[in-house]
């Protein structure tokens, strides 16, 4: 983020609890250039970006993750949606998923570009990738913030709630981030509770109206299954996902 083409005046970077000596050491050798935001303690994502939001002095915030390599032009490019479509309140991008270094690219995540395709994709799937949104600080804020109601879904939760309130949303073709892809990822996204907090979430989405019982079928339920198969079966299926997106 120090070396994008339009630099911000604003690095806000949260410490979400205690860190090593050595994360440390790397904050100190840049503290001029951010602004640190220390949490006592380790309270998750949701929690920390909440945070983090209220030390942001500009009404459009860029998030990433820390372990992830935004490339240069992403914030400029981001700006100029933004300067041509004044009425944005939430802006994304394709990615590229890697391991290692960025020569090592297994996998792509695109979505819909315009704001009705977004709405209809978000009754089945993700609309964003959050690490590389883009949004208006007030639009967050008024939508409720990032909200811990649902474990490892704060974003989606988010963006659903956001887009119910009349946010106009809109997506960049353009891969504008590398996001890191542990080898261990096809782990995290399954196993019982993981499958369990997800259906819960989905449930919410078909009671609230946002989702339809048809979506919860095909969208839901499958990834369900996924979840709970055996860790060489769950690996196999997201191994094709990323070849089929990388393609």
């Amino acid at each position: 983020m120090l070396n994008q083409t339009v630099p911000t005046n604003d690095f806000v970077i949260v410490c979400d609890g205690p860190l090593t000596p050595e994360l440390d050491a790397v904050i100190d050798s840049y503290k001029n250039a951010l602004h640190v935001v220390r949490l006592e303690k380790n309270g998750g994502l949701g929690p920390a970006l909440n945070e983090g939001l209220k030390h942001c002095r500009n009404e459009l915030v860029a998030r990433m993750d820390s372990d992830d390599i935004s490339v240069p032009r992403r914030c400029e490019i981001q700006l100029e949606e933004y300067r041509k479509n004044p009425t944005l309140g939430i802006l994304s991008a394709s990615l590229l998923e890697f391991t290692e270094t960025t020569d090592n690219v297994i996998g792509k995540r695109t979505l819909p570009v315009e704001n009705e395709q977004i709405r209809r994709y978000s009754k089945r799937r993700c609309p964003f990738n959050h690490p590389v949104v883009m949004f208006k600080k007030e639009a967050v804020q008024q939508a409720g913030g990032y909200n811990g109601r649902f474990h490892l879904f704060e974003d989606y939760y988010l963006w659903i709630r956001m887009i119910q309130t009349g946010v106009e949303a809109r997506n960049i073709s353009e891969n504008l981030l590398y996001m890191r892809a542990p080898a261990d990822m096809f782990q995290r996204r399954g196993g019982m509770k993981y499958a369990k907090d997800m259906l819960k979430f989905r449930g919410w989405m078909v009671k609230s109206g946002w989702s339809s019982w048809k979506d919860f079928t095909f969208s839901a339920l499958p990834q369900a299954v996924v979840c709970v198969a055996p860790n060489w079966l769950r690996e196999k299926v997201y191994a094709h996902l990323h070849d089929q997106s990388a393609k």
